[in-house]
This record gives structure tokens, sequence and C-alpha cells, in this order.
């Protein structure tokens, strides 16, 4: 598939164009679904960019909205069919995160906060590895194989030498404390990590645990932002048997203020630089 096109992209941008003829005919998702003969969890679904669009359903939503203007047909129409597509993570097979990947691959700027782990864009292979099988203890050799191929090709985007992602992180103490695999596996990833943030395009800071009670208590996440107007901000908070995106701006906003604060609590990037490094002469290794 061309590079240039991102399904999980493509489909939530015509499904907010989708909602936006809705909206614009006064009709509710339930409305439409009566017209269709199909559930509301479906229009919900091709809203939200969570499951593939046919052209067919492009052509029956924009009929029910009467659509009159065929250059707009023929853009949304086009849409679909490039979000049938398959990314480059399609290849790994079946992927529980696969929509996380699709709009990773296509943000412009990343904000992380982690609580107990080294952000998977940061990982070396070893650390990568030993935190998997310690994460998922019933994972086969060849699942934990092909996870750790998934996080390394996903670290492309770090390299880029045209359009490198924008990576701001915050990391709790605990991150650099918690020796994930032997002590050597530890000490090189964390002097990966402060080799890292020495990239222009990369803020690593860490929160002490001096500071004591914080915002990021309430878990880690990721704000991710777009180059496109129309692609509105995302959080994405990761679970063990599913995830959750926040969209909506009220949503989106509460956590990037949460952000600010963390930021603010955390040691400057000089010093978390040095902070990190004196973590891994402490592994002893």
């Amino acid at each position: 598939m061309p590079s240039n096109v991102n399904p999980t992209v493509r489909r939530r941008r015509l499904g907010q164009e989708l909602r936006r003829l809705r909206e614009v005919k006064g009709m509710t998702a339930e409305e439409v679904a009566d017209r269709l003969l199909v559930s509301q969890s479906k229009i919900s679904r091709l809203e939200n960019g969570r499951r593939s669009i046919s052209q067919r359903d492009v052509r029956d939503l924009c009929g029910v909205y009467e659509v009159e203007d065929r250059r707009l047909v023929d853009s949304l129409m086009q849409m679909a069919k490039d979000s049938r597509q398959q990314g480059w993570w399609h290849a790994f097979g079946d992927i529980p995160y696969s929509v996380y990947i699709g709009l990773e691959t296509d943000a412009a700027s990343l904000r992380v906060y982690e609580s107990l782990i080294v952000p998977g864009l940061l990982q070396t292979r070893e650390y990568a590895q030993a935190a998997i099988e310690g994460m998922w203890p019933e994972a086969t050799p060849t699942e934990i194989d092909k996870r750790i191929q998934i996080r390394i090709k996903r670290q492309d985007r770090l390299t880029d030498p045209v359009e490198p992602l924008r990576f701001w992180a915050v990391i709790d103490e605990a991150v650099l404390r918690r020796v994930v695999g032997d002590p050597q596996t530890m000490a090189d990833q964390l002097r990966h990590l402060a080799e890292l943030s020495q990239l222009p395009h990369v803020t690593l800071q860490v929160l002490p645990y001096t500071v004591g009670a914080h915002p990021g208590m309430y878990g880690s996440y990721t704000i991710l932002e777009f180059q496109e107007d129309m692609d509105a901000s995302v959080v994405y908070l990761e679970g063990i048997t599913s995830d959750l995106y926040l969209e909506k701006a009220p949503d989106v906003q509460s956590y990037a203020v949460m952000y600010e604060h963390l930021r603010a609590k955390a040691l400057s990037a000089e010093q978390s630089r040095a902070y990190i490094l004196q973590a891994a002469e402490n592994c002893g290794a």
C-alpha cells in the first residue's frame, strides 16, 4: 500500500465526516440505524472509526443524509476504500492494539506519562523481551517474538530522517528503580534512555519520589497529536483486555492540563539525564 495511506486514520477521518453529515441533517444515530435496518451500535462504530467502512456503507449513509455534492461522495468513497487497506502492522497478523499503532504511525507528536515501565518507543530489544515475558507469562515464544519485532519497528518514527516523531515523556522514578531483566539489561536500558534524551525532538523528564502525591497517580497515559487540523488529539489508556480512546475535547483537555502539572513537578531534562545515568551506575553493571 502507498506509504501515505494509513487505514486507521482514514477510518477516523471518514467517521468524523459521517458524524458531521448526520448532525447537519439533524438525525440521531438511532434514527439512521432504523432507516438502514442496522443496529445503532454499528452506526456508532462507523463514526468513531473503530471498524472498517465499506463503500456500500458510505453510499447508504450519503443517501440517508441526502448528500448531493458528487465530489464529496466520491471523496468519502475513496476514503472508505483506503480504510480497508492494510498498514505495515497487519503483516504481523492479529494485534490487539492495532488501532493504537495506526494512530501512533500517523501522529506528529506524543506526550507520554509512564509510572512503571520504560515507554515502548524508548526500549532496548533486551529490555523489551524481559518486559514482555514478565507482563505476559502465558505468551508463547512466537507471540513474544512478534511483540518485540513490532515494538522495534514502531521505533522507526523516532529516527525518521525527514519527519521524526516529537516525543515528550515523563516517567516516574519507579521506572528507573524496577530492574527489568538482569542488572546489565537494566543498566544498558538506562544508558539508552540518556542517549535518546539528547535528540532534539525527544524530551525526557523524571518524576522523583520526593514530589509525593501527583496527578499521574491515576495511571499511565498517552496523548497523541496530529499534523492535520481535522485530526483531533486522542488520549490513549492501555488495558489488559481492552484499550480506551478518549477523543472528546473536554476529556483531552483534562489530561493535557494534568500533563502540564506533571512536567512542572518533574526534574528538568538536564537533571533527569544525570539522574538516569546515576541510576544506571547503581545497577552495578
